[in-house]
């Protein structure tokens, strides 16, 4: 028998401990509809009115009411660190005008490896390293988040 999911409990919310986890990659955290396979084998059928981005920690809600909880995988990335901060700005710049998926942080950014988007920071004067951790990069203005948008106006939320 395959569980379901049907909602979501986002990780400042949980208020029960999960019964089972599920480690999932940035990628297979943004979905509406989806089979998984928790940790110990057991399958959920996640079913969702919309689309969404789980993060770390948040939790998927079966009908039983039982949670299972989303840990963030950990992936081979780019760190991408800068002189300054606004070397960091300059260096988002291009990184965003390639499309590309990036986890903007204070001091950092982390991106999906690419010999020649490595080479081009490089270039630039970034300072380009290989690290694995987990990955949470930002949805941008195109994503389509499939949210619902509120009355009068558009959504953000992912």
């Amino acid at each position: 028998m395959v569980l379901r999911a049907t909602r979501i409990v986002r990780a400042a919310e949980v208020a029960a401990k999960p019964w089972e986890i599920v480690v999932l990659d940035a990628g297979e955290r943004h979905l509406r509809r989806k089979r998984l396979t928790l940790q110990h084998g057991d399958e959920v059928m996640v079913d969702l009115p919309h689309t969404v981005k789980l993060a770390d920690r948040d939790c998927l809600a079966l009908e039983d009411g039982r949670l299972v909880e989303v840990i963030a995988a950990d992936e081979d990335l780019m760190q991408v660190r800068a002189r300054d901060a606004a070397h960091l700005v300059q260096l988002a710049w291009h990184i965003g005008n390639r499309h590309l998926e990036a986890q903007i942080e204070e001091n950092r950014i982390l991106i999906r490896p690419d010999h020649v988007i490595r080479a081009m920071l490089e270039q630039l004067g970034a300072s380009v390293s290989d690290v694995v951790e987990p990955f949470s990069p930002e949805h941008g203005a195109y994503s389509h988040s499939h949210a619902p948008a509120p009355p009068g106006g558009f959504s953000l939320d992912a």
